[in-house]
């Protein structure tokens, strides 16, 4: 947690004193691979609480959801189909999930005395 925590901290300064932007015509793009990250994230938060959290499975899904959910969203924009729909919809939905399952988790954790 305190690692976590730090990387927030340092990446949150490096945002600050390095800002780089991009071209617009990527939003959607980043958009959707930003969701998959998000995704990936509580679904790590969730396994860490849940004792099940391995650092393999996070960073393959971290890294290869955001990167083809972005892969997606760029090949039905190529195509004039919305496919970047798909993508909101499921990591939407699987952070909703993860969410309500680290509330439980944390609302009905046994407290140690």
């Amino acid at each position: 947690m305190f690692f976590a925590l730090i990387g927030v901290l340092v990446g949150g300064i490096i945002g600050l004193l390095l800002p780089y932007t991009y071209n617009t015509a990527y939003t959607l793009y980043i958009t959707v691979a930003i969701l998959a990250c998000l995704d990936s994230v509580f679904g790590g938060i969730r396994a860490n609480l849940e004792e099940q959290f391995n650092i393999k499975v996070f960073i393959s899904g971290f890294f290869g959801n955001s990167i083809l959910a972005a892969f997606l969203a760029y090949v039905g924009d190529r195509l004039g189909v919305p496919l970047y729909y798909a993508a909101i919809f499921t990591f939407g939905n699987r952070i909703f999930d993860n969410f309500a399952s680290i509330r439980r988790i944390l609302l009905f954790r046994k407290k140690s005395v």
